[in-house]
């Protein structure tokens, strides 16, 4: 292979990579177009597949977006290229999220290097209980590092500012259950068999905390209490808040880089994850998140991670269906 031309099969490991990123439902609500002159790499947001009741602004589908382009850097850089990104590269095309020129050798060194690419496959969120062995502060400090190397600020809350952020998660997810609009968009992508390639099929669902303190999404957005599966999760949940200090796109953009490289090294330490969205959908409670300690910052995601099961993985579309060529398609099975 040259720096040039992208032989087929790596293309599509380079998609695949990129779309094992995790989207709000597992919607994953992207589309990728490779200029075969260029040897770039443009991601546009797919709008249809976006949420217009729980995510009005488009805030979730960028930063899935931004998680679909950190996984494609580490998958480019894998390869031996080097990637030269670009936020929202060209104002007269919103839905051009970010574009990855694909370019020379690299000689870049990330925190766990190659660990990083095989954490990709691995990846996905558990919502089922984790345990009560305490994460190494170690490891923790490498999670908050691996923020700040994207531009985001990675805070492991204690136990009051924990009890603070789940009080104002089960408020979110109480006004999701009473919203019609809502919890028929949650359903939506929720009611998904085995065989769908989108969605959250009811296996990864997960049950509800039978203590009734961590807010675990009800993605049926209908069921009562009494007729959810329960079991007890653990009472004093590791969770972190990934912030930002502004919050505009490109924002929403970086804050995806970092969430995903929190997460993949997350995953290279063992540590299992989930996110905790509902009070980000909610502009007052999303307010209400900020810490006292910085009133600024914006809070982009709730992270939860500790020890536990794997949890089964969700779906996802083949890369073809993703890809658009712009070019000629060179020869040799070559994109």
């Amino acid at each position: 292979m040259s720096g040039t031309y992208l032989d087929s099969s790596v293309l599509e490991k380079l998609i695949a990579a990129a779309v094992a990123a995790p989207s709000m439902h597992n919607t994953q609500p992207w589309r990728f177009r490779l200029d075969t002159e260029s040897t770039t790499v443009e991601i546009h947001a797919d709008v249809g597949r976006g949420l217009p009741h729980e995510d009005p602004h488009g805030r979730a589908l960028h930063i899935a977006a931004g998680a679909a382009l950190f996984n494609l850097r580490i998958a480019v850089s894998h390869f031996g290229w080097k990637p030269v990104t670009r936020l929202l590269p060209d104002p007269r095309h919103p839905d051009l999220l970010a574009s990855v020129h694909i370019t020379g050798r690299t000689s870049t060194r990330t925190l766990h290097g190659d660990d990083l690419y095989e954490a990709i496959w691995h990846r996905h969120s558990s919502r089922f209980p984790f345990g009560v062995q305490p994460v190494p502060v170690s490891v923790r400090h490498e999670l908050a590092e691996a923020a700040r190397a994207e531009g985001a600020t990675l805070a492991v809350t204690g136990p009051r500012e924990t009890a603070r952020l789940l009080r104002i998660t089960t408020e979110a997810e109480r006004r999701n259950h009473a919203d019609p609009a809502r919890s028929a968009e949650s359903r939506r992508w929720s009611s998904r068999d085995e065989a769908e390639d989108t969605g959250i099929p009811s296996a990864a669902l997960g049950p509800q905390d039978t203590f009734e303190q961590l807010p675990m999404r009800d993605f049926s957005a209908r069921r009562t209490l009494d007729q959810l599966p329960a079991r007890p999760f653990e009472r004093t949940p590791a969770l972190a808040s990934l912030r930002t200090g502004h919050d505009r796109r490109t924002d929403w953009l970086r804050a995806g880089q970092a969430l995903e490289y929190v997460l993949l090294v997350a995953t290279a330490h063992g540590l299992r994850t989930s996110l905790l969205h509902q009070a980000l959908e909610w502009t007052d409670l999303r307010d209400d998140l900020r810490p006292a300690t910085s009133p600024f910052d914006h809070v982009q995601m709730l992270i939860r991670f500790g020890y536990g099961p794997e949890g089964p993985p969700t779906p996802r579309r083949t890369p073809r269906l993703f890809l658009e060529l712009d070019g000629a398609v060179p020869q040799e099975d070559r994109y």
